[in-house]
């Protein structure tokens, strides 16, 4: 039986992304910044919008691919996908079922986006001040877990906890984003660098989250376009190869209330290792990871899961100087990630690893040949994609 892969058989070939705001100031209205990032994906690519012919997103993305397609005056449309439920954790898997859908002949030209226009829609992680609520939320609502910030608080707490597992992680993983975002003119906190005393001196979000390891909330949109890997050289850039995606949960991962067998945990055992598999690769191979920060502790622990270092070797592997371009062991979050350049949903470290292995990033890595992207953690289901160059295949 041949083997089933996607690896090596589609391409990105063209990133795009507008303005990026601080919640509900963008002056243009969800759908528009949704066609304006397409638009722009399709300039990066050197290709006509007419010639896409499907449409990728995730969590409830609100852009209907038919409008889109008549917006664009896209010729055919042949395949509209939305990766269910999970928050964040789709953003990864937006990319991997384009590629399936290209890689099976379903579509030629398949656009991954999301959009957020939270002025026009209200605020994404804002508590819902409801009078009724149902599944996850009934067990948690009665006693005041009314945001994700509350929810994710005790799992990273109790990881913290098992694994002797320092604040100052917690706070380097900060730091390693705000000191990218330094490079980045497109990044919101572009001029506004982060210390240890600010860091410290921050106000308590939930314990252990301080104001800095939660993530912004914004406005805009961003996109990329796949294509097959038999015409990723047809394009004016470098070919980014997806190597391999995967997504999902482990076991009884949604078990509520708070009730999971693995409670302290990002989601990310079962699909980090099939991700792995698919590629043919292992953590060693990856030079640059841009990893979905809806706060700190959940890259903390997304990490770990995919291999980078065991729990108790957490706080010394994740050190400042360690996470930093251009010398860091593992630079992470080059481009400022969810905390420090915008939270497009995740969606912008998509972009970002593209940039690192085409050799574009304003915080270029030295080995940027493999860049891993981790999807939204703590949820269920999450994702995660590897990119590489053309030498990786």
């Amino acid at each position: 039986m041949p083997e089933r892969t996607l690896k090596g058989k589609t391409a990105l070939v063209g990133i795009g992304e507008t303005d990026y705001y601080k919640h509900g100031q963008s002056p243009d209205a969800e759908f528009k910044l949704a066609l304006k990032a397409v638009l722009a994906a399709c300039r990066d690519a050197g290709i006509d919008p007419r010639e896409i012919d499907g449409f990728s997103s995730y969590s409830n993305d609100r852009s209907d691919a038919s409008r889109f397609a008549a917006a664009l005056g896209v010729r055919q449309l042949r395949c509209a996908l939305m990766q269910w439920g999970g928050g964040g954790g789709g953003n990864c898997a937006s990319v991997t079922n384009a590629a399936a859908a290209v890689a099976t002949g379903l579509a030629d030209c398949v656009v991954a986006f999301r959009s957020l226009a939270q002025g026009q829609y209200g605020r994404f992680g804002h508590g819902n001040a409801a009078t009724t609520v149902s599944g996850e939320m009934a067990y948690q609502a009665p006693y005041g877990l009314i945001s994700p910030a509350h929810r994710f608080a005790m799992k990273t707490r109790r990881f913290m906890h098992d694994h002797g597992i320092g604040q100052e992680a917690l706070r380097a993983i900060a730091m390693a984003s705000y000191h990218h975002a330094q490079n980045n003119p497109r990044a919101l906190m572009y001029g506004k660098p982060l210390g240890e005393e600010k860091y410290d001196a921050s106000r308590w979000i939930t314990e252990p989250f301080h104001l800095f390891d939660c993530c912004m909330e914004n406005d805009g949109a961003a996109a990329v376009i796949i294509v097959s890997a038999e015409r990723a050289k047809d394009f004016p850039n470098k070919p980014v190869y997806l190597l391999g995606g995967a997504s999902g949960s482990q076991y009884r991962c949604g078990a509520g209330p708070h009730n999971a067998p693995d409670y302290a945990s990002a989601s990310f055992r079962t699909v980090a290792a099939d991700l792995y598999r698919m590629a043919g690769l292992t953590p060693k191979d990856v030079g640059v990871v841009q990893s979905y920060e809806n706060f700190t502790g959940g890259v903390l622990m997304a990490l770990a899961e995919h291999g980078f270092f065991q729990p108790e070797e957490a706080n010394e592997f994740l050190q400042l100087h360690n996470l930093t371009a251009p010398h860091g062991r593992l630079p992470l979050n080059t481009s400022g990630g969810n905390l420090a350049e915008c939270y497009m949903h995740g969606f912008e470290q998509v972009l970002e690893a593209v940039r690192q292995v085409r050799g574009q990033s304003t915080n270029q890595a030295p080995r940027s040949d493999v860049a891993l992207v981790i999807g939204g953690p703590m949820v269920t289901p999450v994702s995660s994609i590897l990119l590489g160059s053309e030498a990786t295949l």
